[in-house]
């Protein structure tokens, strides 16, 4: 008994018709029905009663028919498993991020899948969550680390909280301190005071834009049209001020003076998309458990 005579019995049984079988499988109709007749030498019986333009299944096609089932689905499954596995020592994840999550919370993470995972190529895309989300809804990303709220919110997509990320303010330790020097500052108080501010499309710019309007001012730009590594360039050479995750300004070292907001401050919430029709891949299963769990 041979794996594809069974595909071809249940593609006759589920028919009622060779024909249309053959179709099914994509197989010539003549070598579809030696291959039943060859099943049926094998098994000693009839599977089918043949009348023109009337096939039906006899007892024994009626006993074989569910186990035939049974053995084609447990091949697909075991084949699915193993293809599971394999794309967990070969392939690709395609992950899109904000450029600050790229500098803060990525670094350690894709490391951790690395070293774990070492034959999987790692495919990172900076951009902000509106870019984003078009790229995950075209198909050209796995998964998506993106700001809430969304843009645009789109139910093509499924997103999952991974956490809630303070700002704060950096400046240059040789400038005077922000808010005349105390230990947290008010947005209010970062008015009059020279910033630096990411390009537009950039999430942190529209958030810090929108607290500074809220507090009943408009930010002064000494410098804007910057990504993250050269907004905090800027800072360092004190250029002025800006507000950045907590993150990335533990991440960026010496020459940056971190001052925290006074509550309640300023924060973001940063989720995982993926779509919503389409399971993303095991190797980006796997990342996204491990970006869950971090």
């Amino acid at each position: 008994m041979q794996f594809h005579q069974l595909q071809y019995f249940v593609a006759v049984a589920e028919t009622r018709h060779f024909t249309r079988a053959a179709d099914l499988v994509h197989v010539a109709q003549p070598s579809l029905s030696q291959q039943i007749k060859a099943l049926e030498r094998e098994l000693g019986a009839d599977l089918f009663q043949r009348a023109r333009g009337n096939i039906t299944l006899t007892d024994a096609g009626e006993a074989l028919l569910p186990l035939a089932r049974r053995i084609l689905a447990d091949t697909e499954t075991a084949r699915y498993e193993v293809q599971e596995l394999a794309q967990l020592r070969s392939g690709r994840v395609r992950l899109g991020a904000t450029p600050s999550l790229c500098t803060g919370l990525l670094p350690d993470v894709l490391r951790a899948f690395h070293d774990r995972y070492p034959g999987i190529r790692l495919l990172i895309e900076e951009g902000g969550s509106h870019d984003l989300v078009r790229e995950l809804a075209r198909g050209a990303l796995d998964l998506a680390l993106v700001v809430l709220p969304l843009p645009t919110p789109s139910p093509a997509l499924t997103t999952v909280d991974l956490l809630r990320e303070d700002l704060v303010v950096v400046s240059s330790p040789e400038a005077p301190r922000p808010g005349h020097g105390r230990r947290t500052v008010r947005i209010a108080d970062l008015e009059g005071e020279r910033m630096v501010m990411f390009r537009h499309g950039y999430d942190l710019r529209e958030l810090t834009v929108a607290a500074c309007r809220s507090a009943g001012f408009e930010p002064d730009f000494a410098v804007e049209g910057g990504e993250m590594d050269a907004v905090l360039g800027f800072v360092r050479a004190g250029l002025g001020m800006a507000v950045v995750p907590r993150m990335v300004a533990a991440r960026s070292g010496q020459g940056l003076r971190v001052t925290p907001l006074a509550r309640p401050g300023l924060h973001r919430v940063i989720a995982l998309a993926h779509r919503s029709d389409v399971a993303p891949p095991r190797a980006a299963r796997e990342l996204q458990r491990m970006l869950l769990e971090r």
